[in-house]
């Protein structure tokens, strides 16, 4: 925020803006973060203006760093969730998981194949939990062959956490059971994500996202009462 404020930064911001159309209306990188963040604008729109600064990371020089920064700050609010989230499933500390979850970040964005890619938001953060995830499950098992304890006194997990170890069970036991809407109810009573990202990631409006999780939630409900 402190270098996005600076005098040299809306210098370079207005270059930034004159080669871009979708970026052309907004006087300062403020006005974008406000639209991004806060804004009355389609979703679609959102996206193009995320679009618009991808292309721009990507370019190269003072501009591409001037977009990267707008673009860290726009994903904000969801790098900060997936921060929250890695701590949570102790992938990390809180300085370290932060520090890892801005190179990665940055690495996406820099890297970002537009030509594959439909809604960026949802990407990025997917992509960057994910590798976090995968990264924390191998050294776990790295951690696991390395290990000269007595296979006796070795966990049934391996030392790999039972959300971890064992989610495609999970998955078929809650395809069984509710169908397709199995991935929906994993992300968000499992993975934390709030029904609003899940919703933005699989391509569903809100209200949708919501009636679906609901009604699938009221199924393992019932199924549950019948083993009581």
């Amino acid at each position: 925020m402190f270098s996005s404020s600076t005098l040299g930064f809306q210098h370079t911001f207005d270059e930034l803006r004159r080669s871009s159309e979708p970026l052309a209306h907004f006087a300062d990188p403020a006005a974008v973060l406000d639209t991004l963040h806060v804004g009355c604008r389609a979703p679609d729109d959102k996206n193009r203006l995320l679009v618009a600064l991808v292309a721009a990371a990507q370019s190269g020089g003072a501009a591409s760093d001037c977009a990267l920064t707008l673009m860290l700050l726009a994903l904000w609010p969801g790098l900060d969730a997936v921060r929250r989230r890695s701590i949570w499933r102790r992938i990390g500390t809180g300085d370290e998981v932060a520090s890892e979850i801005l190179a990665r970040a940055s690495e996406t964005i820099r890297g970002l194949d537009l030509r594959r890619v439909n809604w960026i938001a949802a990407t990025i953060l997917r992509n960057i939990e994910r590798d976090l995830i995968r990264t924390r499950q191998r050294e776990d098992r790295h951690q696991y062959l390395r290990s000269e304890t007595d296979t006796d006194d070795i966990p049934i997990d391996g030392g790999v956490s039972q959300a971890t170890a064992s989610p495609g069970l999970l998955h078929g036991d809650l395809v069984r059971i509710i169908g397709t809407d199995a991935d929906l109810v994993i992300r968000v009573a499992i993975d934390g994500f709030s029904q609003a990202e899940v919703a933005s990631e699989m391509g569903l409006s809100e209200a949708a996202t919501r009636k679906r999780y609901q009604r699938a939630t009221r199924r393992l409900r019932d199924v549950l009462q019948e083993f009581r």
